[in-house]
């Protein structure tokens, strides 16, 4: 079977590599395809991933992300005429209206609630053939083509039969036993953060961020948008393939991405974020209330974010109560990676199946 993959955030390359590998082992082949964000590029070049970019620059406007949109459209069908797909997979909009001209499956992988994303889901999900997405995830009045499945997407490379932590790892880059904290600050210009007019951390709110961390061990920035001058100092350098091993050993977690707040949950890692959607994600909510692995605090409460950092500071088994509650959340959920590969190489038959016996998917754990 020959497959596309679609990608346009680094998070979702992650997603892929383990399931693109299954699927390579068994005798598929794989073409990637992209639209190029953050450090997307320098991860599948580090892994020697051979890609098509559809499209690369985009002006931070609704009307440069519909331009983007189109010419990209363009772009992966006349990939697909070449690589002659069965079927297209992935997290772009545009495989649904590429499948559509060329009466090909598709399958989008989305865990984003419609109400925050409807933007997105209006021009997306009527072409696609199904959407799979975390049962959790409300998808609203396209509910009807869903598939739902008891996991999430990052536990696709983040559960522990695809990635083990290693402290070596850490330390090419630093000492790992002085205690660390990772920030990260998002450029926020996605369709939902542009329509939303979403705010994260400022200067002022960093600043006040690592003046508390700092007596306490080291602070390491990650950032999509440029960093002021008095943070470079700051900024993490590291390949970014190594970037979970770093992320599950940090002693917190702050910053205005709803991604890595979900890896660092994933991980067991305390996850602090600072931003708009504080209370509107269905995943990060069940995350919260549920497992107690994050916690949401709106842009207008900077004073309870400072506080839940010194609460959480104060806390000396920390990492173990973390890790405890980790455990409780992997136990409920499946390796989504044996699943999505069951599911993308059986499929449209996987569909029926998981539409008939909804707990054929308790067989990938």
């Amino acid at each position: 079977m020959n497959i596309i993959i679609s990608l346009g955030h680094p998070a979702h390359y992650h997603l892929f590599k383990y399931v693109a590998k299954n699927l390579s082992d068994r005798g598929h082949n794989i073409h990637w395809v992209i639209t190029s964000k953050d450090i997307l590029e320098k991860l599948l070049i580090a892994d020697n991933v051979n890609y098509t970019v559809l499209s690369s620059y985009q002006k931070n406007s609704m009307m440069g992300k519909l331009s983007k949109l189109f010419t990209s459209t363009k772009e992966l069908i006349k990939t697909a005429k070449k690589n002659k797909p069965d079927i297209f997979v992935g997290c772009l909009s545009q495989i649904g209206y590429a499948a559509q001209i060329l009466r090909k499956q598709s399958i989008f992988v989305g865990e984003d609630d419609f109400y925050y994303t409807w933007q997105q889901g209006i021009i997306t999900y009527p072409f696609v053939s199904t959407i799979l997405a975390p049962n959790i995830t409300n998808n609203s009045i396209f509910s009807c083509k869903k598939t739902p499945y008891y996991g999430y997407q990052k536990l696709s490379y983040l559960h522990p039969n695809q990635f083990t932590p290693d402290k070596s790892v850490v330390e090419k880059y630093f000492p790992s036993e002085k205690p660390y904290f990772i920030l990260r600050f998002a450029q926020l210009k996605a369709y939902h953060d542009l329509v939303s007019h979403a705010h994260g951390i400022n200067t002022e709110i960093a600043q006040h961020l690592i003046d508390i961390l700092l007596p306490h061990g080291d602070v390491y920035i990650t950032s999509e948008r440029p960093l002021e001058p008095q943070y470079e100092k700051y900024r993490l350098h590291i390949n970014p393939l190594d970037i979970h091993h770093v992320l599950a050993f940090a002693k917190l977690y702050i910053g205005d991405s709803q991604s890595m707040s979900v890896e660092a949950a994933m991980l067991g890692t305390p996850s602090l974020r600072f931003n708009d959607f504080a209370g509107r994600i269905g995943i990060l909510e069940e995350l919260e209330h549920k497992y107690e692995l994050t916690y949401a605090i709106p842009p207008s409460e900077p004073e309870r974010l400072y506080e839940k950092i010194i609460e959480l500071l104060s806390m000396s088994n920390l990492r173990d109560i973390f890790q405890q509650r980790r455990q409780k959340m992997l136990a409920d959920k499946i390796d989504v990676t044996a699943f999505f590969t069951w599911f993308i190489e059986n499929y449209p038959e996987s569909k029926r199946i998981m539409k008939e016996n909804f707990d054929y998917q308790y067989r990938f754990k």
